[in-house]
């Protein structure tokens, strides 16, 4: 009788092990870190033309010749932790696969850097260097008006936080 107690016990214990091992492993897939797409793919270089703007004085301008002029854009993903803000001239294109459309960014020439504050502690290590160009993937999306927005992930993948950019309004 001793013995057959015994077991349950065990089997708990395995049991309860392979509970922990799952979560722990499944810990670092968030949801959003492996971006399946937003399944948009309708959206035309003649729509994705134009102006846009985002979160603190952001601006982007996607010219119809695949030209790109852009102001104050943070790194995506963990890159947006240092902190830069990069300023000037690119070239773009808006491309689609399986899982939806994307707009492929690239900074060719930097006019200005400007930092953002991160909220890091004095005596952290110094900040990091921005890159002389850099280049961003913008997933494309309808909001309930069916009116395109660009986004990109920042910081975390884990936590999903994302980097929105809407038509600019007129002037």
């Amino acid at each position: 009788m001793a013995g057959k107690s015994g077991r349950p016990w065990r089997r708990r214990i395995a049991l309860g092990g392979v509970v922990v091992a799952l979560l722990v492993s499944s810990g670092c897939a968030g949801p959003y870190q492996y971006d399946e797409g937003t399944g948009v793919h309708d959206a035309t270089t003649a729509e994705v033309s134009g102006n846009w703007e985002g979160a603190e004085e952001t601006r982007l301008t996607l010219r119809r010749d695949g030209t790109a002029l852009l102001q104050r854009l943070d790194g995506q993903d963990f890159d947006f932790d240092d902190g830069w803000r990069l300023s000037g001239t690119g070239t773009w294109e808006l491309t689609d696969d399986a899982d939806g459309q994307d707009v492929r960014l690239t900074l060719t020439h930097q006019t200005r850097v400007e930092r953002r504050d991160t909220g890091t502690t004095t005596g952290a290590a110094a900040p990091a260097r921005p890159p002389a160009t850099y280049s961003w993937r913008f997933s494309v999306r309808r909001d309930p008006r069916e009116a395109l927005e660009l986004f990109f992930f920042f910081g975390d993948p884990d936590i999903g936080n994302t980097y929105v950019m809407t038509r600019a309004k007129p002037s």
